[in-house]
């Protein structure tokens, strides 16, 4: 007696392929393409979750670093000062006030850097 298989391998393709449902061409239509790119774009989609992080910070110490020798201060002087006076300020919230309300990043600089 042989083993049939069902819907199982079916079901199997037709996930891979409603995933790739957005490629272009073969990519989204035949399914040993399609499966190599599908594993390509979640493998390149996890990597990119973990690069996000990483290239925010680095946009936000650029926008505090320039709003800061505005000022008169250097990026790791502010840090410095931040740290001293025990303002617990995030880098994302301080770039957020640097870019939208200046006086009052004015202030925060000020207050760090006696």
């Amino acid at each position: 007696m042989r083993i049939k298989r069902g819907n199982v391998a079916r079901k199997r393709r037709n996930k891979v392929l409603k995933i790739a449902s957005g490629f272009r061409g073969t990519h989204s239509k035949l399914f040993r393409v399609a499966n190599q790119q599908v594993m390509k774009a979640l493998r390149y989609g996890y990597i990119g979750r973990k690069r996000k992080k990483r290239e925010f910070r680095s946009l936000w110490i650029t926008r505090i670093n320039a709003a800061s020798r505005l000022n008169g201060v250097k990026y790791s002087q502010l840090i410095n000062g931040l740290k001293t006076s025990n303002i617990a300020i995030n880098r994302k919230m301080l770039a957020q006030i640097a870019v939208v309300d200046s006086d009052s990043f004015k202030e925060i600089v000020s207050i760090c850097v006696k």
